[in-house]
């Protein structure tokens, strides 16, 4: 559970860092592709060192698939999405929908690792969902768009359904390979994608430093050793289990917010956030001791 903590706590500050990257509407700076690619190809190079240093094993047939489903989650769904929609809206604003990712991690892991939950935790999780609804349908009324989500709504739960295929397809290979060499391999295996679009989306116009160390932050951070912590903490407690620490992520991220974008504390962000993580609490509590059947890890070649 600690290095579930851990983990989310370095996850936590890749929105505003990731808003810091890309900049606004009015004052854009690094794109959302090129953040995707960027980060990726930064992580790529520093797993091909831990890699050849630790002398790891290429991963077996077996262990590719889940492999390549953690890197279409991880690597490029998830940071696409979250860039495109935080050029538009705030991370504070975002904070609230990742308080949706404890549940559909945990749904994700039903269907995959067949970890059951019952009847409570998925009318929680119903009621978690019309709550993230019901913000995103204020927040818009309050910009003067009527009530209807807005786009960036849209990628922000596109972000979230990244994160959870990443996250429990990489749980699935932790114990047959270790949380770093996994995290490592995602991102080694992404490099003939991410290489070439950091080239063809590098910035033409001058970038501010912020923005770069920003990407420099969810590069080294958030898509390399925060899965360190991460991918061991999902393997070693369950990852419909550990999955739940999230609770705590949106609230560090909009206490994150306020130092480094300058964000303000708004009551109804924090109320909404607070009511979402209640949800995913009471789901948690209400799926204590469920009948769970756990996939095998994946086991190489006979």
């Amino acid at each position: 559970m600690w290095l579930g903590v851990l983990g989310v706590a370095i996850f936590a500050v890749t929105l505003p860092m990731t808003r810091l990257a890309t900049g606004t509407v009015d004052d854009p700076q690094l794109t959302a592709w090129f953040i995707a690619f960027a980060r990726a190809a930064l992580a790529g190079v520093l797993s091909i060192g831990f890699l050849l240093v630790t002398r790891s094993p290429w991963p077996l047939s077996t262990q590719r698939l889940p492999l390549f489903m953690s890197l279409l989650g991880n690597a490029v769904g998830f940071p696409l999405f979250l860039g495109l929609a935080l050029r538009q809206v705030t991370s504070g604003h975002a904070a609230v929908f990742t308080a949706l990712l404890p549940l559909a991690t945990a749904a994700m892991s039903a269907w995959v690792l067949h970890q059951r939950a019952r009847l409570g935790f998925w009318l929680c999780a119903g009621v978690g969902a019309l709550l993230v609804a019901s913000f995103s349908l204020l927040r818009a009324h309050q910009h003067g768009q009527g009530f209807g989500l807005e786009w960036a709504d849209l990628l922000l739960l596109g972000a979230i359904g990244s994160a959870a295929v990443g996250y429990v397809f990489g749980a699935q290979v932790t114990p047959a390979l270790g949380a770093e060499r996994v995290i490592c391999w995602v991102c080694v295996m992404a490099l003939p994608m991410s290489v070439p679009g950091t080239i063809v989306f590098w910035p033409e116009q001058e970038i501010r430093t912020t923005s770069w160390l920003a990407l420099g932050y969810v590069g080294v951070f958030s898509m390399w050793a925060g899965f360190f912590a991460w991918f061991r903490g999902l393997a070693m407690g369950g990852a419909l289990r550990v999955s739940q620490v999230q609770l705590v992520q949106p609230f560090f991220s909009i206490l994150a917010a306020v130092p480094l974008l300058g964000e303000s504390l708004e009551v109804m962000t924090l109320g909404f956030a607070m009511a979402v993580v209640v949800v995913v609490f009471l789901g948690k509590r209400l799926s204590a001791s469920p009948v769970t059947t756990v996939a095998a890890p994946v086991k190489g070649d006979a």
